[in-house]
């Protein structure tokens, strides 16, 4: 592996002996909120449509109780809302759908699908984003706030505030 296969790091980041992403890490609080194989079904069904609680058990094909434990943390995380429906004759219920912040889930879907497309497996049988109003594939890019397109050899990381971090890092290490 070459310094151009990964992210350079910068700044009081660059030591990275010193320091561990635990407990402020962008990823890993994603990751706690949707970092389970059945959320990430759950918000797929749910990006396709899907709305009812019976429609996401079936089509996921989870049993129900993992269904209502990840849609349970989902409107806890504000990626679901819940909103209320009654069938003629049947019990009020309620149905699910996506939050502004559930929705903004939409490029990390398309990026897990385009690279689920090099997987050594039979391409014919799945499903395929495109773009609605002229038919092309959809495909996730990385781009800085300017509107670079930015492959992993142009990435770097840093601190977002290295002088609150260096000292927070400094007052966990001081004895009591």
């Amino acid at each position: 592996m070459s310094e151009t296969d990964v992210i350079e790091r910068l700044g009081a980041f660059s030591e990275r002996e010193l320091w561990t992403a635990k407990g402020f890490c962008r990823i890993e609080r994603a990751l706690d909120v949707v970092g389970t194989r059945s959320a990430m079904l759950v918000v797929r069904e749910l990006f396709y449509g899907g709305t009812r609680f019976d429609e996401l058990a079936r089509r996921t094909n989870l049993s129900e109780a993992v269904v209502a434990s990840r849609l349970k943390q989902l409107h806890a995380d504000g990626i679901v809302e819940r909103r209320p429906y009654q069938e003629e004759g049947q019990r009020t219920r309620d149905e699910y759908v996506l939050t502004d912040r559930g929705r903004g889930l939409f490029p990390i879907v398309v990026a897990l699908i385009q690279w689920g497309e090099g997987l050594k497996d039979d391409h014919r049988t799945g499903v395929e984003l495109v773009h609605r109003d002229c038919d092309a594939p959809l495909s996730a890019q990385v781009r800085c706030e300017k509107g670079h397109e930015v492959p992993l050899d142009q990435a770097a990381v840093r601190l977002k505030d290295e002088k609150y971090v260096t000292a927070l890092r400094s007052r966990a290490r001081k004895p009591r």
